[in-house]
């Protein structure tokens, strides 16, 4: 281990860190990489490491603890682990202490040496905008990292959103607390979808307590009209009142395609068929060829065997090569990311990226001269309580949930803490197409938004 510098030498942060981890193996094992990366950069006062074994509630923030400053102002950083063995950690917290610049290093370089990482939360960590970029950056070198908690931590730039990039590889993201308001909530609807690119990874997306109005709403509800990947949405204790609830309970249900929606749709429409005459040319082209080679042989010119040998080797190796590509690609292509550009991809590829663009399905259909779809069925839990949704939405919910598919469509809808009777008959009767969903397909009741109302609403 190299030793600390002469206080007079003045060695930028970022070179220093480069060198050490040259220097230093990260070994995967959070209580010896951190304090020794710490000691690299010469930070006084080093957080102690503790580890639990203990269930995943344990970790929790419970308001005994938020009330205690004992236990939370107290810089530390916990980490969970599977078993005994001290490189097995699956959860790591930081919570109620700010982090500063050489901290975040410290755990840059640390989170792709942790093999079995699956949650990352920063609670009242006081992270910035350039923490958050940089935190983007490295999650595609983390194996096994899907999970994000960033609660309690505004951001003046409003970088958030970059969680959601399309490349991004994190499958579930909790952002409460961190003052999003509208201005975020739009820029978080553009990650979720346009209908040029959406998120393909993200399931499960908590902006609870986040200050979003009825025009953040409105903006996450335009990300809803084609990501059909997002499973579980919380925009519970916001400030959404009915005209924000009119737009998420549109997008649920049948909506008619806005000019530039059609627009799009007619360009991969376009796209599409050409696509499919260079493929019918391709294969006149490989028969015509074929017929050549025959005929050939049937009037008594043998082709040379060597040609025919290397020929046959070419096309061999072609095909080989060709199987491949399209292997690895469609493998990227599960996991959001196309690597490399459009028309570099097989044409059976470029197909099946063009099916699941909610554009092309074959539910779209046209009536009285203007394009419809047939709305978001991928979305299972909606999160709206403690917003200021009146009776007067409630009609538009339950329209969107009588007409969507049976297989698909809101397994939950959680409106509760609202202002209107939970005795109106909207309500109730969205409560029995609700719990009649549930009684066929019950998976839902242990989804990833239901433990955070389970603890505040009765």
């Amino acid at each position: 281990m190299p030793r600390k510098k002469p206080a007079k030498e003045k060695v930028n942060i970022e070179e220093e860190v480069l060198k050490n981890r040259d220097d230093y193996q990260c070994s995967g094992n959070v209580q010896i990489d951190f304090p020794v990366l710490c000691a690299f950069l010469d930070i006084k006062n080093i957080p102690t490491v503790y580890t639990s074994e203990t269930e995943d509630g344990d970790m929790d923030d419970t308001q005994s603890q938020i009330n205690d400053e004992s236990v939370w102002s107290k810089p530390r950083l916990t980490v969970k682990l599977e078993n005994e063995d001290p490189h097995s950690a699956t959860r790591m917290k930081v919570s109620g202490w700010k982090v500063n610049e050489q901290i975040f290093q410290v755990l840059q370089i640390m989170l792709p040496s942790m093999s079995q990482l699956e949650s990352l939360q920063f609670w009242q960590a006081g992270l910035t905008d350039p923490m958050v970029i940089s935190l983007m950056n490295t999650l595609s070198h983390c194996s096994s990292l899907r999970s994000v908690t960033l609660e309690g931590n505004a951001l003046p730039e409003q970088s958030f959103h970059l969680l959601l990039s399309e490349d991004s590889v994190l499958t579930h993201l909790s952002l409460r607390h961190n003052r999003i308001g509208d201005e975020g909530a739009h820029l978080i609807g553009l990650a979720l979808s346009t209908t040029r690119s959406a998120n393909n990874n993200l399931l499960s997306l908590n902006l609870a307590f986040n200050s979003i109005g009825d025009a953040g709403a409105r903006h996450v509800a335009q990300g809803l009209r084609f990501n059909r990947t997002l499973l579980f949405l919380s925009l519970s204790n916001n400030q959404i009142g009915d005209l924000g609830a009119a737009h998420l309970a549109t997008v649920l249900g049948e909506f008619a395609l806005a000019h530039e929606e059609a627009k799009e749709r007619r360009k991969l429409l376009l796209h599409r068929t050409q696509t499919s005459y260079l493929r019918l040319d391709s294969d006149q082209l490989g028969d015509h060829l074929a017929q050549g080679s025959l005929k050939m042989e049937i009037k008594g010119t043998p082709p040379k065997k060597d040609s025919s040998r290397k020929d046959e080797k070419s096309t061999d190796n072609k095909e080989k090569s060709h199987r491949k590509s399209t292997d690895t690609k469609v493998t990227l292509s599960k996991n959001g990311k196309l690597g490399g550009k459009e028309k570099q991809l097989p044409t059976q590829e470029a197909e099946m990226v063009e099916i699941v663009n909610p554009l092309l399905d074959p539910s779209v259909h046209c009536r009285d001269g203007q394009l419809f779809s047939s709305g978001n069925k991928t979305l299972a839990s909606l999160n709206l309580a403690g917003n200021r949704i009146t009776e007067k939405s409630l009609p538009l919910f339950l329209r969107s949930l009588e007409v969507q598919d049976e297989g698909g469509g809101l397994l939950r809808l959680c409106l509760q803490r609202n202002p209107f009777s939970s005795e109106c008959d909207s309500y109730m009767k969205i409560k029995e197409l609700i719990a009649f969903r549930n009684d066929k397909d019950s998976h839902i009741k242990n989804g990833p938004e239901t433990r955070e109302e389970e603890g505040q609403v009765t």
